[in-house]
Formats: structure tokens, C-alpha cells, sequence
């Protein structure tokens, strides 16, 4: 397993870590995800990410639950906040308030005393941008987390973040985690460039699109019983035009001659960009854990890299 710093933070953490989006705490056997996290963790993975908002705080309890049973300082522990957690006007966003109030309920829930990284899950135009940050340095300041990110922020939304932060002298981002896959590349244009400027690390989550970018969905064919396409909960984001499917598949030659699966070649094609700190992978058997984890070790050559770009011309978007 190789590990990076985290955007230039002193942390460093896994370039493959674990998630629960859709999956732990929802469409995952508790005990099943108990036993994706351990192996995880036996594999060197050591950065686990979930959040308040999966499944109104059941993704937190089953991980905070599957990582009692290894020491606090031997893993980073991510976890975000934003959206809505109740039906009242305060129940959502970035305000102090629900900031405060949703850190607390994190922390019981992982059955933890602090947060390694607590991120803001969105952007909220409603909240004066120095009141999340203050809430934020805050929380620093009381040890109740480590460092604070955020994602899905434009590049507008991180530059405001770093000037406030700077002109108030409160703590910074180190993070930010959007989407990124061979099939989206948005954050390349903009994103990545501010955050390379001021020392904030992409932590990516669906670095294989939801399971397309592993090959197993193939052109014309109805996505298999068990498969992530065939389960209406979790599908739901799911591009599956015959085009882009058709582009995958023809990965498999490029993968074959390196000699490991589509799926660890889209993986290396992300850690490709030192700015990418972590690539967060989602788990529902072991076996995708191993499998991709090995994706750590690949490293690509600029020749393999344009012939991916070639593959895929006419089906990836900035």
C-alpha cells in the first residue's frame, strides 16, 4: 500500500481508502461490512470515509462499530456533514448551529472522541462562509476533529474558503472529495489546479463510476442479478448508454497486457495525479476489497495514458 500526505497536511493516508456510500449501514449485511472493513484494514488501508447523511447515521454506526476493535491512532476516520438529518429548518447545511450539533452526533454514533477529518458534504449558499469556517476552527481548537474539507466545492467556493481562512487566521482545508473517474474529469479544469496552488489533496470518491468502470457491464446486456445496475437503491447515478459501456470494454485490452483487471487500471489512472491524496472505493463482498486494492501498486506509463484517452475519445466529459 503506498501512502500520501493529505494535501499538505502532515497526515498521511492510504491512496486507497474505503467508503459507505450506498453501501454500509443500507444495501450491505452489517456483519458483511464489518468483515469488508477489517480486511480493509489488514490490506493497509488505513482512511475510511463515511458520513452523517448516509442512511440518516446508520453508515457511521457500522463503521464506527467495525473500527472498535483496532487502536484510534492507527486509522484516519472521515466523516461529513450538510445534509438534512431531521425536518426542521436547522436540521441541514453549514450553519454553527447544525455544524456543532451534527459533530456531537457523529462522535456518538462512531463511538469515537474526535474526528481525523470532518468535511463539509456540500457547499451551502444560506451560511456566511466565515460562520463555517469559524464553526469549523472551532472544533479544531476543542480536539473534536483533526482537520476539516470539504466536497463537491467549485473552485470559486475553495478560493473563498482559502482567502476567509487566510484573512481570519483560521484553520484551513485540506481536503477536498469530488467526484473523479476516467469517464469525469470536471475537476481537472478548475479544481485541481487551486487545490495543487494552496496545498489541498483530492480524496475522490467513485473512481470507477459506480462499478461501469470495472467492465462487468456489458453493451446490450441487462446487468446481472446481485450487480450494483440491478439494485434500484443503488443505481440510481448510473450512466449505462450502450456508447460509454461499449469504450469500457475496450479498456480490457489495455488492462490484459499490463495483466491485472479494468477496474485497477481505472484506479492507477486516478492515483496518477499526485493532487489525488486517496481514491475512495465502495465494497459489498471482500473480494472487490482485494481486487483493488492492488490498484495501489500500478503504475502507468505516459504511452499506456493516451492510449486510455484514445479508448475512451467521445465518452469521458470535462
Amino acid at each position: 500500500m503506498e501512502y500520501r500526505h493529505l494535501g499538505r497536511a502532515g497526515v498521511k493516508v492510504s491512496t486507497i481508502s474505503l467508503g459507505s456510500w450506498l453501501t454500509f449501514g443500507n444495501a450491505v449485511e452489517e456483519q458483511t461490512s464489518i468483515d469488508c472493513i477489517h480486511r480493509a484494514y489488514d490490506l493497509g488501508i488505513n482512511f475510511f470515509d463515511t458520513a452523517n447523511g448516509y442512511n440518516r447515521g446508520e453508515a457511521e454506526k457500522v463503521v464506527g462499530r467495525a473500527l472498535k476493535d483496532y487502536r484510534r491512532d492507527s486509522y484516519v476516520l472521515a466523516t461529513k456533514v450538510f445534509f438534512p438529518m431531521g425536518d426542521g429548518p436547522n436540521d441541514r447545511g453549514l450553519s454553527r448551529k447544525h455544524i456543532m450539533e451534527q459533530a456531537h452526533a457523529s462522535l456518538k454514533r462512531l463511538g469515537t472522541d474526535y474526528i481525523d477529518l470532518y468535511q463539509c458534504h456540500r457547499y451551502d449558499p444560506e451560511t456566511p462562509i466565515d460562520e463555517v469556517l469559524r464553526a469549523l476552527d472551532d472544533l479544531v481548537t476543542q480536539g473534536k476533529i483533526l482537520y476539516a474539507g470539504v466536497s463537491e466545492w467549485t473552485a470559486a467556493n475553495i478560493a473563498d474558503a482559502v482567502h476567509t481562512a487566510r484573512e481570519l487566521n483560521l484553520d484551513k482545508i485540506v481536503s477536498n472529495q469530488p467526484i473523479y473517474n476516467m469517464l469525469n474529469r470536471y475537476i481537472e479544469s478548475e479544481v485541481m489546479p487551486i487545490c495543487e496552488r494552496e496545498g489541498i489533496g483530492q480524496v475522490v470518491f467513485s473512481p470507477l463510476e459506480q462499478g461501469i468502470l470495472t467492465g462487468k457491464y456489458k453493451p446490450g446486456q441487462q446487468a446481472a442479478t446481485g450487480t450494483r445496475a440491478a439494485d434500484s437503491k443503488l443505481n440510481m447515478f448510473m450512466d449505462m448508454n450502450e456508447k460509454t459501456l461499449t469504450a469500457v470494454q475496450n479498456l480490457q485490452k489495455i488492462a490484459d497486457e499490463g495483466g491485472y483487471k479494468v477496474s485497477q487500471l481505472a484506479l492507477a489512472w486516478v492515483l496518477r495525479k499526485p493532487n489525488v491524496s486517496s481514491a475512495i472505493i465502495g465494497a459489498t463482498k471482500i473480494a472487490q476489497v482485494e481486487e483493488n486494492v492492488k490498484a495501489a501498486d500500478i503504475k502507468l506509463s505516459d504511452d499506456v495514458l493516451q492510449r486510455i484517452d484514445e479508448t475512451l475519445e467521445g465518452v469521458y466529459h470535462y
